[in-house]
């Protein structure tokens, strides 16, 4: 009886390491890296290409994608520790970076010019004529700061328009309808709104005022993870790649990518020169902090930080590292 025992005890034991053993081959390891990316914005486009080249030649399983519906959303991951890394605009890092100090700029992917289409049948003509008439924006986003240097610039306060908050995909139909008689947004919407008012459009631009900086941001702590940072080399690389290629033969990745954020590609080839992919952290990146900094600090009621302070939130030894 005792021998018995023994052998259904030590055959427990083999069943026990064999399953463990069985659930460590099977189980899916663990990404190295989750990137929070938005997924409704041509923007995006460097990120969806490296992470295609990377998953075709093998390296895909290190990189987890969290598509996200903005670039709040994406951040808002980035800051709860959904994600390791997020993209989004300047504008993102500076609001959430009072938040989370850990917050960094790790890569410029994308720069993009904003545009406000005004409807031509409400007497809008240049941006003086927007006294008095209703403007959508996205709150709180680049989408508003735009509207807000276009107005400074004019000398027109913000107070002396009516601001409507709204999404940039509701904007069109706004127009449409006349709830509202101009949009400042990013594209594709600055594009469908132009096109859903045809002959009654009117565009007003100035990229001088803004030109929006599309960044992938980080946590220092991720940059202090050897396994994160082994990550983010490589996917680094292929973003610089992958960039070069949509610099210089754009329609080879555009059909493949514009599904991937639910445009037709024709949609995309028409505001292509909107965009530029640089891959790279432009030294007008730190101005560009400054200049956007006291918009931010007066949404969030709050003083606005020095240069210096700003300057900590660049962070290029990946970038450095990867690329030498």
């Amino acid at each position: 009886m005792l021998a018995s025992k023994k052998i259904s005890v030590m055959f427990l034991c083999v069943l026990a390491v064999t399953f463990l053993a069985s659930t460590a081959i099977t189980r899916p390891a663990e990404p190295e890296l989750r990137i929070a990316v938005n997924s409704t914005t041509i923007e995006s486009f460097p990120v969806f290409a490296a992470v295609d080249a990377m998953s075709a030649n093998g390296a895909g399983s290190r990189i987890r994608l969290i598509p996200a519906a903005s670039g709040r959303i994406a951040m808002s991951q980035l800051v709860g520790g959904a994600a390791d890394v997020a993209t989004g605009s300047e504008t993102q890092a500076l609001l959430n970076s009072v938040t989370d100090p850990r917050i960094r700029i790790i890569l410029t992917l994308a720069e993009c010019r904003y545009r406000i289409i005004a409807r031509r049948s409400a007497g809008i003509h240049r941006i003086e004529d927007l006294r008095g008439k209703s403007v959508a924006v996205t709150a709180n986003t680049s989408s508003h700061y735009y509207l807000d240097r276009m107005l400074r610039n004019a000398r027109v306060n913000e107070q002396d328009i009516l601001l409507t908050a709204l999404e940039g995909q509701d904007m069109p139909a706004a127009l449409v309808k006349r709830t509202v008689d101009a949009v400042s947004i990013w594209e594709p919407h600055a594009q469908n709104s132009l096109e859903a008012l045809g002959d009654d459009a009117v565009v007003l631009e100035d990229s001088s005022a803004y030109t929006e900086r599309f960044n992938l941001n980080t946590r220092t702590d991720v940059l202090a993870d050897p396994a994160k940072r082994a990550a983010l080399l490589a996917l680094f690389r292929e973003i610089a790649r992958s960039s070069a290629r949509l610099r210089m033969r754009p329609p080879e990745l555009i059909s493949t990518l514009s599904p991937k954020i639910g445009l037709p590609a024709k949609t995309v080839m028409a505001v292509w020169p909107q965009f530029s992919f640089p891959a790279s952290l432009s030294g007008k990146l730190r101005a560009a902090l400054g200049e956007v900094e006291p918009w931010v600090a007066a949404i969030q009621k709050r003083q606005a930080r020095a240069g210096n302070d700003l300057t900590v939130l660049i962070d290029n030894s990946v970038m450095d590292q990867a690329l030498k």
